[in-house]
């Protein structure tokens, strides 16, 4: 009914014009309503999207299939520096992106498969896992037992996870919008500090990062200073200081030091 009516005010009008002249006899008396006409962009084509069969996340065990468990050292050095694998996109659009380090409990990794199989569409979306299930034995004493008598028993499992690493990757005939509420609330609960991240803002929060160590115009950087040995600096910095230039602080890392 509006689109009828603003074409017969536009006929008139044009009707109404002069001859040579922009302006009619009823040009000032007549005024066409636009409120609430908005331009939609084109949605984005999805057609060459393939679904896999298995669209949700798989159950993980709560520890793994060991005939003989052994029992381990802390090794706070599964958790310093970057990751090595899973840092990247491989079927998926969208990813949770650990940006510290941690240990995934077998809590933890239940909460995201629960989260997201309950909340995401899986006629149209699929996700992932990009860790492992818990491997790493994390050992216990009991309540009121004294010191001493060696190490204690294997209480449970948990997952070793470095910054950059994926936890989840997202992906199908979705978009970021439709996604990211239940991918902020899955990161906002883990143990460690997790950003939601696509193919192209992770591009670009890695372009940037480059930028800034390209363009960077203070000469006394950590890994000039380093080299040099200023003020004896080496005596107080770890092998890890030294391989990664000082970006990470044991498991938390250091984004505006280049």
């Amino acid at each position: 009914m509006f689109s009828i009516i603003k074409a017969a005010v536009g006929g008139l009008t044009a009707l109404c014009r002069v001859n040579g002249h922009q302006q009619g006899l009823l040009h000032g008396h007549l005024k066409v309503l636009a409120a609430g006409l908005k331009t939609r962009d084109i949605p984005p084509d999805h057609s060459d999207v393939v679904l896999p069969d298995r669209r949700k996340l798989k159950f993980v065990n709560k520890m793994p299939n060991f005939k003989n468990a052994k029992k381990e050292m802390k090794n706070l050095k599964d958790i310093q520096g970057p990751a090595t694998t899973a840092n990247a996109f491989t079927k998926g659009e969208f990813a949770i992106v650990a940006m510290g380090g941690g240990y995934l409990h077998w809590g933890h990794i239940e909460m995201i498969r629960l989260t997201i199989n309950r909340k995401m569409d899986p006629k149209t979306t699929f996700a992932r896992w990009r860790v492992n299930g818990p491997y790493k034995p994390v050992t216990r004493k009991g309540l009121g037992m004294r010191m001493g008598g060696g190490k204690g028993a294997i209480d449970q499992y948990v997952t070793p996870v470095r910054y950059g690493r994926f936890i989840v990757e997202v992906g199908g005939k979705v978009e970021l919008g439709e996604i990211q509420r239940i991918m902020t609330e899955v990161a906002q609960k883990l143990p460690f500090k997790a950003e939601v991240f696509s193919r192209a803002s992770l591009a670009a929060f890695q372009k940037k990062h480059a930028d800034m160590e390209q363009n960077n115009q203070n000469p006394w950087t950590f890994k000039e200073i380093t080299l040099g040995n200023m003020l004896g600096i080496r005596k107080v910095l770890s092998p890890k200081d030294l391989c990664h230039n000082g970006r990470f602080a044991g498991k938390f890392h250091l984004p505006w030091r280049v």
